[in-house]
């Protein structure tokens, strides 16, 4: 696949907030069109991991809870972050294990995705965990989880009636739809 030349010319970049989670510059730029502006990046210093867990009936599970960003209550696949330079499989597997209490014997990985690349680097990772062992969850302090175990038909439904709308989960959820069913992709 050809890459095209950047378009866009950095002038300077100055650190306007950070945390331990994220950082936020400003940059000041040349735009495509040649003229000055600015540009904020928010820099995620974790990888968006993700987990579809799959059991031999076919059944999924969803992690319920309050987002605040949001400031509503969100159905999402099990995930978490992978600080970078760390194994995204073995922050699946923690991942799994905290929210859950599942662990898996089959891994998979089905999907990367930048999740809003109009303003920030973050990168997601998910994977399709398979052949289940259950277990106790052990949740985050900053978490308070409701767990369902659903057939996966109703968690595709939950998709396409705006019940789940964190975009990992409705991405990962539509890719593992798509190649259960055997559709060719052109």
């Amino acid at each position: 696949m050809e890459q095209e030349q950047n378009p866009w010319k950095t002038i300077s970049g100055k650190l306007v907030y950070d945390n331990p989670w994220i950082n936020l510059t400003e940059y000041q730029v040349i735009t495509p069109a040649g003229t000055p502006g600015i540009y904020g990046k928010v820099h995620f210093k974790n990888i968006a991991i993700g987990v579809i867990a799959i059991d031999k009936e076919g059944d999924t599970y969803l992690v319920g809870q309050y987002r605040f960003p949001l400031n509503e209550y969100s159905w999402e696949i099990p995930e978490g972050g992978c600080p970078e330079g760390t194994d995204y499989l073995a922050s699946a597997k923690r991942e799994l294990k905290e929210e859950t209490g599942l662990e898996a014997k089959n891994w998979t990985e089905l999907l990367r995705m930048h999740v809003s690349n109009s303003v920030s680097d973050e990168l997601a990772v998910v994977y399709v965990a398979q052949d289940l062992i259950a277990g106790e969850a052990e949740p985050e302090d900053t978490e308070k989880l409701t767990i369902k175990k659903l057939p996966f038909e109703t968690v595709l439904q939950w998709v396409m009636e705006g019940k789940i709308t964190d975009s990992i989960s409705v991405a990962a959820i539509l890719k593992w739809q798509l190649i259960q069913s055997k559709m060719p992709l052109k």
